[in-house]
C-alpha cells in the first residue's frame, strides 16, 4: 500500500510523514486508550494516548515492533516494549510529545 505525502506506516492505522507528523486512524482510539491505561502501572507515569503513539513510533524506529504488528492492550510483550519507550519519552522530553496548536 502506497501512502500519500511520503507517509511511512508504523503499524496498521498509524503512519508518520517525512515531516514527523503522525496520522492515526480513528479506529485505533479505543486500543490506544487501553494501552495508555495498561502502561500506567508498569511505568508509574500518567500515560495518555499521545505518549502511547510516541512510544510506538520510537519502538518502530528501533525495530522493536514491525509495520504489521497488531496493537493489543492485552499483549504483554508489546506492553513491555512500550513501557521502556514511554519512560524514555518522560525522561528525555518531560512527557511533552505534542505541540500546542
Amino acid at each position: 500500500m502506497e501512502l500519500v505525502n511520503s507517509e511511512r506506516q508504523i503499524v496498521p492505522g498509524i503512519s508518520v510523514s517525512s515531516a514527523g507528523q503522525a496520522t492515526i486512524d480513528a479506529s485505533l482510539n479505543e486500543v490506544l486508550f487501553d494501552l495508555a491505561v495498561a502502561l500506567e502501572e508498569p511505568t508509574n507515569l500518567p500515560v495518555d494516548i499521545e505518549h502511547v503513539v510516541a512510544a510506538i513510533v520510537l519502538a518502530a524506529r528501533n525495530n522493536e515492533i514491525d509495520a504489521h504488528r497488531e496493537l493489543l492492550a492485552s499483549d504483554p510483550a508489546l506492553i513491555s516494549v512500550l513501557a521502556v519507550r514511554v519512560k524514555s519519552v518522560f525522561a528525555v522530553y518531560g512527557g511533552q510529545v505534542g505541540s500546542d496548536e
